[in-house]
């Protein structure tokens, strides 16, 4: 019998008319009010319509499948499931179960953990999995040195298209998807694991000057975590910065947080304060990013 490979990602709706829909999802079975739904739609028109989210996953689940079968031949089987979108992750994982595996590598594609959203992702897994099957939970890769290599890269090739006179007044601005400060309470350690890959990557791209950001966050009422990207750009252009590279490196493929929270909405700050922002291009299915993901399964497999 193979080792099944659970690859779970968060998800996107496929077509407009899958919004409110999604959005119910994602907040648990409650249908969200008109405005907040229109604030959502107007995002993704921004960006086109929909996020290029769902083929840029399935691109990455593809490279994934064919460097672990180039790897070990015969030995694993790749499958997807998403968190707020068909097809959703339990019947992913239901499906290993009902064919008979006895052991499952569960990848999420996100560097961080946390347990708001690397740890839902496990639980809900596992229990759809049942008793009879060995789960075993990759929780973060936000350490390991090929990722951070290829960040390092991205960072080194945004500040190469920055003046080198204006080096001096360059940051490098680190973000991940904000969430609700009531994890910090028991303990979680997402943040900390943000600063250290920043640290990281900032270290192999020989970068002095960084700084951490959150973006992204939820329209509740609970406060998130801080602070917010775009405060922070305000108070980098009133210490004298003049140039931000922008490298959301809690990401890992372009879709609406990347493409509207950073390149609209954040770029649209900068403009306003004459401050020069480039970003960091996302990995995808970079076949250098796939390789560090696929060595990873395969070690904790054995």
């Amino acid at each position: 019998m193979k080792i099944g490979v659970l690859v779970m990602a968060y998800g996107t709706p496929s077509t407009p008319e899958d919004v409110e829909t999604y959005y119910t999802r994602i907040r648990h079975g409650n249908a969200p009010t008109p405005e907040l739904l229109s604030d959502l739609q107007r995002r993704y028109n921004a960006i086109g319509g929909t996020s290029p989210l769902a083929e840029r996953t399935a691109a990455q689940v593809a490279e994934i499948k064919k460097q672990i079968e180039e790897i070990a031949p015969g030995v694993f089987d790749v499958r997807f499931g998403s968190k707020y979108e068909p097809p959703m992750l339990e019947e992913t994982a239901e499906s290993f179960r009902a064919e008979g595996f006895t052991k499952v590598i569960g990848l999420v594609l996100a560097p961080h953990s946390s347990s708001m959203s690397t740890t839902q992702y496990f639980t809900r897994a596992k229990a759809a999995l049942g008793e009879g099957v060995e789960f075993v939970e990759i929780e973060d890769w936000y350490h390991l040195p090929g990722f951070l290599n290829l960040i390092a890269e991205r960072v080194t090739q945004a500040l190469a298209q920055i003046p080198a006179e204006r080096r001096d007044t360059t940051e490098v601005l680190f973000s991940a998807h904000s969430l609700p400060e009531r994890i910090l309470a028991n303990g979680d350690t997402y943040p900390e694991q943000l600063r250290l890959s920043a640290e990281g990557a900032a270290e192999l791209a020989h970068v002095d000057k960084w700084d951490l950001a959150w973006q992204s966050a939820g329209r509740t009422a609970d406060p998130w975590i801080g602070p917010d990207i775009l405060v922070v750009l305000k108070e980098k252009v009133a210490s004298g910065v003049t140039d931000i590279v922008s490298c959301p490196i809690g990401f890992v493929s372009d879709h609406l947080e990347v493409l509207f929270d950073i390149d609209i909405e954040a770029q649209g700050v900068a403009d306003e304060l004459g401050l020069n922002l480039v970003r960091t291009t996302s990995l995808n299915a970079d076949p250098e990013f796939i390789s560090v993901l696929a060595n990873l399964v395969v070690e904790r497999a054995q």
